[in-house]
Order: structure tokens, then sequence, then C-alpha cells
């Protein structure tokens, strides 16, 4: 399943070189941090209004946009799925009473 995640942040990563006006992604970064961060709030508002909904189409719809662009988040910051995915294998089987109380805010 992570194959999917690690070709994606490929797809990526090649966008950072491509010119603005030839993608989507070039364009989101080329715009900057808060574009993609505002981005990220649409699309988790839209998640919320899906899951309300309740239709199982419509949630995992967004849900992808909403996962999309948090990937372009990560790869805009340099970093990547497996580096997400890493912190919940560290979290794994660990309360999140407790996680949340180690948390260093």
């Amino acid at each position: 399943m992570s194959d999917i995640l690690d070709r994606l942040a490929a797809t990526l990563e090649t966008r950072k070189q491509a010119a603005p006006d030839s993608s989507y992604v070039a364009k989101l970064y080329a715009k900057g941090t808060d574009a993609i961060l505002k981005k990220i709030g649409e699309e988790a508002t839209e998640t919320v209004m899906a899951g309300k909904d309740g239709e199982p189409e419509k949630i995992v719809y967004e849900v992808a946009d909403l996962w999309f662009h948090t990937l372009v988040l990560l790869a805009h910051k340099n970093l990547s799925p497996a580096d997400v995915l890493n912190e919940l294998a560290r979290r794994e089987g660990l309360s999140g009473l407790v996680e949340k109380a180690n948390r260093h805010e």
C-alpha cells in the first residue's frame, strides 16, 4: 500500500523543478507554504462536511484530497510519507492518552 505513497512522493518531488504554469503542484509550490496550508484547510473542511453527510464515496474522495495536499506540504518541507509512517509506527501500541501527555508542546 505504501507503494502508491512512494510513487506520489516521487512525482511531487519532480514537480519542485517544474514551471508553475506546467502543473497544479508546481503552482502551489511557487505560491509557498501559506497557499499549501490554505488548501489543506479547505480540504479538511470538505472532509468534515463529507463525514457529516455520511456518504462513503464522498468521504473517500475528500480524504484522498486531504491526504494529497498534506503530501504536497510534506514534500515542500523536504519530508516524506515515510517520516509520517515512522511516527505512526512509533506510536503503535502506545495509549493515546500517554502519547498526548508525552508531547512537548
